[in-house]
């Protein structure tokens, strides 16, 4: 059993791990999108270039797919930044993991990593675990989903004010509340769903790992899988994030 590096800074517990994770996410999706553009040509693009192409056409297609195509333009590059975060994310945890054996207490800026009662519980020797998918974290697919909710309703406020405030009162006003429930569900389906995922295959991976040698083509099929799997809750969590948009600020007369 392993023990996340959690320490409590201004009253806030921070794990280290998901947080490292994020922070990795976050440059590896810089760093490609930028060798993507550094060297553009016409005439003989590089192989970096065809791919990021071939990302922008599939996004652009699923953005239209949920709304019109004057809208869907203003939201390409959201759709590009969702699914290569989230898929990056997806399968950071997947090659390796980064765990370290502690034989005494481990102490990280003023908070107690590790325990006598962590050492003592796990037969004199705790294993910390630096490393993970960050939507393995439902502090992260949580957060993912209320900024998209966020901005769901902010667009709906701004853009399509009266269609939006009215939809709370369609088909009768007697379902107010049952829409109400509905927009309150949105943000927990699209963590959840993500983060369940995830975190489930990571469990199976850390599963396989006890069983030794014996569970290397185990491994290595479910590696693939979990690639599959990742680009699946990418694609379902970037495509509902567009659903909602169209939902939000698209109205009957704009179809």
């Amino acid at each position: 059993m392993h023990i996340f590096p959690v320490i409590e800074i201004a009253g806030f517990h921070i794990d280290l791990s998901t947080w490292i994770s994020v922070i990795v996410s976050c440059l590896i999706v810089f760093i490609v999108a930028r060798v993507a553009v550094s060297n553009l040509s016409v005439h003989n693009p590089s192989k970096m270039q065809n791919f990021m192409e071939w990302v922008i056409e599939f996004v652009h297609d699923t953005v239209a797919s949920t709304m019109p195509l004057s809208k869907a333009k203003h939201f390409i590059n959201l759709g590009i930044t969702l699914i290569m975060f989230i898929f990056i994310s997806n399968l950071l945890g997947l090659p390796f993991g980064v765990v370290t054996e502690h034989h005494e207490p481990l102490e990280i800026a003023g908070s107690m990593v590790v325990t006598e009662a962590d050492i003592t519980k796990y037969d004199g020797h705790a294993h910390i675990a630096w490393w993970k998918s960050p939507t393995a974290d439902l502090s992260v697919t949580a957060g993912l989903a209320i900024i998209v909710i966020f901005l769901v309703h902010f667009l709906g406020v701004t853009k399509n004010t009266k269609h939006y405030l009215k939809h709370y009162f369609e088909p009768f006003p007697i379902f107010f509340p049952l829409n109400i429930m509905k927009e309150i569900s949105k943000p927990l389906t699209l963590s959840l769903r993500l983060y369940a995922n995830i975190f489930a295959g990571e469990v199976l991976i850390s599963t396989i790992l006890m069983l030794g040698w014996v569970g290397i083509p185990l491994m290595a099929v479910w590696q693939g899988f979990s690639i599959f799997v990742g680009g699946i809750q990418a694609f379902l969590f970037t495509i509902l994030t567009m659903v909602y948009i169209s939902q939000a600020t698209v109205h009957d007369e704009d179809h």
